[in-house]
């Protein structure tokens, strides 16, 4: 036994020092690049001018927005829209998704906040009860199909853009249909008893809690609070996205923009870069046109960011927009994909390991990628039949 730890003492460090040196290797690879485009000096005021941009005029409109939707969310959870909703919602569950009626309160939430509310329903025993566990492994991939929903909606339209997201949201609908039913196939193939398993059971005694004996306060007083309460979750919604806007749209925005349009020359400013992803986005564009009516490879930069962090994508609409590359199908496209995907590859690891099913990570990401394209294409082919019919 000793030798045996021993060896894997030994083997340990090689392995740390192996990765270690691919990730020197690959950082210094990648500033090397930047540094000999832009000059050494230029890259960095460009990384600190563009971040610094970002925060101040992206993140904080994000955070307000953030802070306006978790009030609303919440005054819709405390005076019962939720509930209403959930109800005209759940005759489509079943023929839509294959899930049971309640699975429908799983996407409001979602919609109204964030992916891993889908997480914090899934351990409601009551809940969950309804479920096989094929159904409720496949939480996952349903809600996070309507993550942020309200946000990139509220976004879009406070760009300018009023029919063509909800273009989009129909696309991510559509997405969300394709991915939830491919990782239940996934679930079922591997595991063909789960189609019968029921995935918890569900307490036979309900105690009525404290909080329900008390009398509740005024109904001003609900609003209020409710408003204030969702208000702040927005504040932590918004804090947690700092990091995904400022260091992944930092990156991609110095991948994506060249030097100055009037001079050529590079001069530290914000939004300059070494235009590396068009260029290679150019060289298969008729596959992004074709599937997503893309007229301009400097847009594949959001569906790229919107894997890792949909806050992060959509602080690259803005700068897109004024550069002129974006056009209403784009809108309609960025909302589908930014829905659907939602972080996706960031979130799912973690809600997985959640439920208890980690070793199905990979399936779920396969089944969500290619919810996420359907979801885009099906966005882009409404557009034009829309624009068509007009």
């Amino acid at each position: 036994m000793s030798e045996i730890t021993k060896g894997a003492d030994r083997t340990r460090p090689r392995s740390s020092a192996l990765s270690g040196a691919i990730c020197l290797a690959v950082v210094c690879g990648l500033f090397y690049y930047i540094g000999q485009k832009m000059g050494a000096a230029n890259m960095l005021n460009t990384l600190m001018h563009t971040a610094h941009d970002l925060l101040l005029n992206t993140v904080f409109y994000l955070m307000a927005i953030c802070v306006l939707t978790g009030a609303l969310g919440k005054l819709f959870v405390e005076f019962g829209v939720v509930t209403l909703i959930e109800r005209l919602l759940r005759p489509l569950m079943r023929p839509l998704f294959n899930l049971p009626g309640v699975a429908s309160l799983g996407a409001v939430m979602t919609f109204l906040s964030d992916n891993p509310a889908i997480i914090s329903l899934a351990a409601d025993k009551k809940f969950s009860s309804y479920f096989k566990k094929f159904q409720y492994i496949s939480l996952t991939n349903f809600g996070t199909a309507f993550g942020m929903g309200l946000l990139v909606l509220v976004f879009m339209i406070g760009q300018g853009f009023y029919w063509e997201p909800l273009v989009g949201f129909f696309g991510a609908f559509c997405g969300c249909i394709v991915s939830t039913r491919i990782m239940q196939y996934f679930v079922l193939r591997q595991y063909p008893h789960f189609a019968t398993e029921e995935a918890v059971r569900a307490d036979s005694e309900e105690t009525a809690s404290d909080d329900d004996q008390k009398k509740k306060p005024s109904a001003f007083m609900r609003m209020l609070n409710s408003m204030l309460d969702g208000g702040r979750t927005g504040v932590d919604v918004g804090l947690a996205i700092i990091p995904g806007v400022l260091i992944i749209s930092t990156l991609v925005m110095i991948l994506t923009f060249g030097p100055q349009v009037e001079t050529g020359q590079y001069t530290g400013n914000a939004y300059e870069g070494v235009a590396l992803l068009p260029s290679l986005a150019g060289k298969i564009n008729f596959v992004f046109e074709w599937l997503f009516g893309f007229k301009d490879p400097h847009l594949v930069a959001f569906p790229i960011t919107a894997l890792g962090a949909v806050g992060a994508a959509l602080g690259l609409v803005p700068n897109f927009i004024s550069q002129g590359w974006i056009d209403g199908n784009a809108i309609a496209v960025f909302t589908a994909i930014g829905m659907c995907w939602s972080g996706y590859l960031s979130t799912h690891t973690a809600m997985l390991d959640s439920l208890g099913y980690r070793q199905l990570t990979h399936k779920a990401i396969g089944a969500h990628t290619i919810g996420g394209l359907v979801a885009a294409v099906v966005a882009h082919l409404t557009f034009e039949l829309i624009a068509y019919i007009h």
